[in-house]
């Protein structure tokens, strides 16, 4: 099968699930922003050329570009999801080639939390994880929606007391096995 496996299936059945989530919509931003100034810019070249067969077919073919190289862009976020369990991090990536990056929850020695003014207004931030003197796939999460919750549930999962924290699968959905 081409589609990538539903995250769901790279946990164990002793993981309870406390974060799913996907980045954020401005983290794509750029791309939508890109997408529609070319197409803007090719309809005002359309309407000052010369009607032709060889510029109509120019410029159809390259808005074909730009939106396939939009829906692209778009497929790649909307399939990378973060995951957060009690026991690790994990991070999967990627349609062609589907990457899955972990970081368990014990080698997490310090949480930092920033957030751009861009953040602010739109409601993403970004969550800096770092371990032990060793840089991890998962160091630095960026465009993560409500950034403040998943902070708090990530501290409260390393830092809390074992067993005991109350982060109860916020932004999550419940998790059901086949």
């Amino acid at each position: 099968m081409l589609a990538p496996r539903e995250i769901d299936e790279y946990l164990l059945p002793t993981e309870r699930r406390v974060i799913r989530v996907r980045r954020h919509w401005a983290f794509i931003a750029v791309d939508i922003a890109q997408t529609a100034v070319v197409l803007l810019v090719l309809v005002v070249v359309q309407r000052l050329l010369p009607d032709t067969v060889l510029g109509d077919n120019i410029m159809f073919y390259l808005a074909l570009v730009a939106v396939l190289r939009f829906t692209i862009f778009t497929i790649l976020w909307w399939i990378e999801k973060l995951v957060v369990t009690d026991k690790r991090v994990i991070l999967a990536e990627g349609f062609i080639v589907h990457k899955v990056g972990m970081m368990p929850i014990s080698k997490v020695t310090d949480l930092t939390f920033e957030r751009s003014l861009g953040g602010r207004i739109f409601g993403y931030g970004t969550v800096v994880v770092e371990s032990a003197g060793q840089i991890q796939a998962l160091n630095r999460i960026d465009y993560l929606p409500r950034p403040e919750e998943v902070y708090e549930a990530l501290s409260e999962l390393i830092f809390g007391e074992q067993g005991k924290t109350r982060a109860t699968g916020m932004l999550a959905r419940p998790r059901w096995r086949r």
